[in-house]
């Protein structure tokens, strides 16, 4: 991995502590202070014209918090970006800041399903429309974005758990074509393997929660793009009081020190896993885009420089039969979430759908025998011995 330049380093260190030289440390001091003082008017003044660097107030902004954002920034390749106290917390943000009241929202059938639910039962509140389109289809989507009435395009890329892909470049030409905004939540990408501002989106948004903090330890949302549409998301964010903690916002940072490592990780043990369930006798079918049999391959491969730590394969068995294939393992943790370096695992017609019904089931694709793998950085081996283990029990 390529060393970063001296100046940008530097520049993930609190500018006013080093220019005061209050630090010399490796480590990015977590700076606790809510409350930040002027030594007088003048200054206070220079601070509110834009000629000062400086903080006022930890909702507004924090010295620890702005050293992650700028790393974020770098990652993204974005001129901004925005940390918050959830990934849902950033998506909330996002879509109030930028679409008002008359405004329309469009967004895939299978984006996450609590951002699906805002749009649907709280915008529509606000006298925001709505619409879902079917990610299979891009005609349909191309004909509502042609009515040019669309104020922001949202969707998840990689989709969560069939690991769908939209072709982040052509969608952002048919947006801009009629003026729409476009935002991806990469969060089940990260942002070691895909770059969606790179490919022309406007926003990206990620739950940091997960490959970004990659430990199962805190809780954060980030969003990045242009100074100006950051701007006017801060200024919704800091109403909305979504201040992530500088002790969360430095556990972070140390996560992301080794993000490329564990995601690289991640990549190949997914990849190779993806392949021998392909082929497995009790295994039906199997969702990733780095299989060359997945329908999103193509897109996948001309976008992404690695395929992601999540796989998801429907056993030849029934509800109660993957149950006991998931009782049956012994590395994963049978939990929610994805991305850190415990391996987890999940059936989500008992961990997102039970009791709901067959017919809403089958409206997002769900089925009683479908599993989501979450690859940690454990070894390939064992967790490969693992599953197979596990498979003979059913």
């Amino acid at each position: 991995m390529a060393r970063a330049p001296s100046s940008l380093v530097k520049a993930w260190f609190p500018k006013q502590l080093r220019e005061n030289g209050m630090t010399d440390s490796i480590a990015t001091p977590i700076v606790s202070g809510t409350t930040h003082w002027f030594k007088n008017s003048d200054e206070l003044i220079a601070f509110k014209e834009g000629r000062r660097h400086s903080f006022e107030y930890g909702r507004y902004g924090n010295p620890t918090v702005s050293v992650l954002e700028e790393k974020i920034s770098a990652l993204e390749r974005a001129e901004a970006t925005l940390v918050t106290s959830s990934g849902m917390n950033a998506i909330v943000a996002t879509l109030l800041a930028l679409v008002p009241p008359g405004g329309h929202v469009v967004t895939t059938t299978d984006c996450y399903s609590e951002a699906r639910a805002f749009i649907r039962e709280r915008l529509s509140k606000m006298g925001i429309r709505s619409t879902f389109v079917d990610l299979n289809n891009i005609e349909t989507l191309k004909a509502v974005l042609d009515q040019g009435d669309v104020t922001v395009f949202y969707t998840d890329s990689l989709t969560n758990p069939h690991l769908k892909c939209i072709d982040v470049k052509l969608v952002a030409e048919l947006c801009h074509r009629n003026g729409t905004l476009m935002c991806i939540d990469s969060t089940l990408a990260s942002p070691i393997n895909q770059k969606p501002i790179t490919l022309g989106a406007d926003i990206v948004v990620h739950s940091a929660t997960k490959y970004i903090a990659g430990h199962h330890d805190v809780i954060a949302g980030c969003i990045s793009g242009s100074e100006a549409l950051i701007k006017t998301i801060r200024a919704w964010h800091q109403d909305l009081g979504g201040a992530i903690s500088p002790d969360a916002a430095y556990m972070i940072i140390r996560g992301l020190k080794t993000m490329a490592l564990r995601v690289e990780t991640q990549n190949r043990t997914s990849l190779r896993m993806a392949r021998l369930l392909e082929n497995h006798p009790k295994i039906e079918h199997v969702y990733y885009p780095g299989l060359k049999s997945s329908l999103w391959h193509h897109v996948a491969k001309s976008q992404m420089t690695g395929f992601g730590g999540v796989v998801s394969f429907e056993v030849a068995s029934d509800l109660h039969g993957v149950m006991r294939f998931i009782d049956a393992l012994e590395i994963p943790f049978i939990a929610t979430s994805l991305g850190g370096c415990e391996s987890l695992v999940q059936q989500p017609a008992v961990m997102s759908f039970w009791g709901q019904s067959d017919e809403e089931k089958a409206k997002n694709g769900i089925k009683d025998n479908l599993v989501r793998f979450s690859f940690g950085i454990e070894k390939f081996e064992d967790l490969r011995d693992d599953i197979l283990q596990a498979l003979d029990k059913i």
